[in-house]
């Protein structure tokens, strides 16, 4: 059972998380907080990191796919990512999903930060 509070949620492997946010540091983190909250602004970064091996983990770009497929939503959808391909593969998925119904049109989707991107180096 979903929370009936709305939060915001930045998804970010590595810049500060913004007053008023809470931060995923990964998917799976994210998906956990689609899980049991509502979500009234998500902030998204494209690239997360590596693993101890140095493989990719999973971007934004697989939540964006993952939101779409289950029909996800978060009120106001902010693109923060400085990879710029990476940040016009998810908008146009997201539009291209609302356009196809698989998420709600009434999602306002932006293609750039809702506040300035910060780098405290405490990690």
């Amino acid at each position: 059972m979903k929370d009936e509070k709305k939060i915001n949620l930045y998804v970010d492997d590595l810049r500060d998380c913004p007053e008023g946010f809470a931060i995923a540091r990964n998917i799976d983190e994210a998906k956990e907080y689609f899980q049991n909250y509502e979500i009234e602004i998500l902030s998204l970064d494209h690239d997360l990191g590596t693993d101890e091996h140095g493989n990719l983990l999973l971007t934004g770009y697989d939540l964006v796919k993952y939101m779409c497929e289950e029909g996800l939503r978060a009120d106001k959808i902010y693109l923060h990512t400085d990879n710029s391909v990476g940040r016009e593969n998810m908008y146009q998925t997201f539009l291209g999903a609302q356009h196809r119904g698989f998420i709600a049109n009434d999602i306002l989707i932006y293609q750039y930060p809702y506040v300035p991107n910060k780098y405290s180096n405490k990690e």
